[in-house]
């Protein structure tokens, strides 16, 4: 599908118009021809919560379209059936635990934890998401520690400094594949790496985004049978 993005600036949150702007989602309304909102019809509702988030997740409108503007005419049309959306749920979850975790335990210095996560089988649905449950506990554990045993639930660390990332985003859609558990191995980590060494989280954050893209396409590549 070809769409002409050309002069559409992505902003950040939804918006009562289009004259006050418009987030990926509500281009993606606006390029389909459908009424404003930022729940498109035509867009499979488990693709749209992780671009929802993870537009509102980067902080400059710049970078937000430069990123996710190429994705539009790939999502457009992809409202499926039920089976089709729990797929991609268990994908956004497998990208969490595999890609974006381990990329961050990496980062701070865990790689034996961050292998280990990259290891689990594929998570394809809930028993395979039950099967990673222990390794991540162990995970978790590790980071913890790396944060000096602060257990403290604030999780506004893994979300301020890696939902441009796409951490938040696949995060909802983990909720929705009823497995949310997993955003812990990251929270207690995240907010420590910038503490300590921005310009090499900045580069998990570039790679993560980049994976991030590849995902939304697998997504978005899946029909029903």
């Amino acid at each position: 599908m070809t769409i002409d993005m050309t002069g559409i600036v992505l902003k950040m949150y939804s918006h009562a118009s289009r004259e006050e702007g418009m987030c990926a989602m509500e281009a993606a309304a606006y390029v389909a021809g459908e009424e404003h909102s930022d729940r498109p019809r035509c867009v499979c509702p488990i693709i749209s919560t992780f671009i929802r988030n993870w537009n509102d997740g980067i902080a400059d409108d710049e970078t937000r379209t430069s990123i996710l503007s190429p994705l539009l005419p790939k999502v457009i049309n992809t409202r499926s059936t039920a089976e089709v959306e729990r797929a991609r749920s268990y994908m956004a979850l497998d990208w969490l635990v595999r890609e974006s975790a381990s990329a961050w335990l990496d980062t701070a210095g865990l790689s034996e934890h961050a292998a280990a996560l990259r290891a689990l089988s594929a998570i394809v649905d809930a028993e395979t998401a039950r099967a990673c449950a222990d390794t991540c506990r162990v995970a978790m554990s590790a980071a913890r520690e790396f944060c000096n045993g602060d257990d403290c639930d604030d999780y506004s660390a893994f979300y301020s400094s890696a939902s441009n990332a796409a951490g938040g985003a696949a995060f909802e859609c983990a909720r929705l594949a009823g497995y949310c558990h997993i955003e812990n191995v990251v929270a207690r980590t995240i907010g420590r790496i910038y503490a300590t060494n921005s310009r090499k989280a900045d580069t998990t954050v570039k790679c993560l985004q980049t994976s991030a893209h590849h995902l939304v396409e697998r997504m978005a590549a899946i029909t029903a049978t």
